[in-house]
């Protein structure tokens, strides 16, 4: 008698546990306005804000970004036990908790992303691109009446790309799941 195993779900959660890993050392998004004005980095993982060289640090957000590592540092474990026993009666249930984690995590981060600039469009008046550069004036209030241009530039980082791919290994298990559980 073979052993079946999933190797989309190998891959999908060797690389989800790799994504965490790197990702706590390498943001997913960076923003940066003027030279030295404002630098913003963000992954589900960690947050650096550095505004006129001075770092933020936020406790409740970095609480939420070690609960979000610790739930996808479990599914990757979870997606890795499911894909070496993807016909036993427990499978399913593995398998539904550890293809998800990862997807809702590249979801929820471009939401966040998205609300964030509509949130400094409308409250500040910021055109924030996505990814990309523009030149915004800061708003009347924050230069004493003066006004003041300043180039902001975003962008995606690999992470993000890799935990995309990650998601759709993810995705992929689950779909071959059904010809595993059929044959």
């Amino acid at each position: 008698m073979s052993t079946k195993i999933n190797y989309f779900g190998v891959a999908g959660g060797a690389l989800t546990i790799a994504v965490v890993a790197i990702s706590l050392f390498y943001p997913w998004w960076q923003l940066t306005a003027g030279d030295n004005f404002l630098t913003a980095t963000l992954s589900p993982f960690t947050t650096g804000l550095i505004l006129f060289g001075t770092t933020f640090n936020i406790p409740l957000i970095g609480a939420a970004n070690i609960a979000v590592a610790l739930s996808l540092a479990i599914a990757g474990v979870i997606m890795l036990i499911y894909s070496f026993v993807p016909t036993k009666p427990y499978a399913k249930q593995l398998l539904g908790f550890s293809y998800k984690t990862p997807l809702f995590s590249v979801i929820f981060f471009v939401l966040l992303l998205v609300a964030m600039t509509l949130i400094m469009q409308t409250l500040l008046n910021l055109n924030v691109p996505l990814s990309g550069s523009t030149t915004s004036t800061l708003p009347k209030g924050l230069t004493q009446g003066v006004n003041v241009s300043v180039l902001i530039s975003t962008q995606f980082l690999w992470p993000f790309y890799l935990a995309t791919v990650a998601s759709g290994l993810c995705i992929a298990a689950k779909l071959y799941h059904r010809k595993i559980a059929n044959a």
